[in-house]
């Protein structure tokens, strides 16, 4: 399966990943949000530098954080960006076929921290107060009693 076919991210997996990670769930998501932006900047760097062995790490450490949240899409670039770099280093050559996938790695670690995000800090259900009436618990329309 080719990484534009991956979902973005399985919220189920996300959901027992929050389940299994309990009251440690938003530091961990914060060291994905840092490790993540510091290994985009990584690969874009070393693709800048056409240095394929520098792509190893952080496309790795970018697949294994980015599974252990669901995040299908930006787990299957990081694991292309690695097999290819690997096989580049192990043949001698630039990793030159990776500039879309390197190009398209920042927006989609954007959009899958926004879809994180949404997901891990739901916006607070507010029941509708019909037209024409006070807020319970008011005595005027501004919150403070008349």
């Amino acid at each position: 399966m080719s990484y534009d076919d991956a979902e973005l991210v399985n919220r189920r997996e996300f959901a027992r990943a929050r389940s299994e990670l309990g009251a440690a769930f938003m530091r961990i998501l914060g060291y994905f949000r840092e490790d993540g932006e510091k290994a985009v900047s990584l690969i874009e760097q070393a693709f800048r530098n056409r240095s394929a062995a520098a792509l190893v790490g952080p496309a790795h450490k970018l697949k294994g954080e980015s599974a252990q949240f669901g995040a299908h899409r930006l787990s299957a670039m990081a694991e292309r960006i690695e097999m290819v770099a690997r096989r580049c280093v192990e043949c001698h050559e630039s990793p030159e076929e990776l500039i879309e996938i390197v190009v398209a790695l920042r927006r989609c670690f954007s959009e899958t921290l926004m879809l994180l995000d949404g997901e891990a800090n739901p916006p607070a259900m507010r029941k509708p107060v019909p037209f024409g009436r006070r807020p319970t618990g008011t005595a005027s329309g501004f919150g403070r009693a008349g």
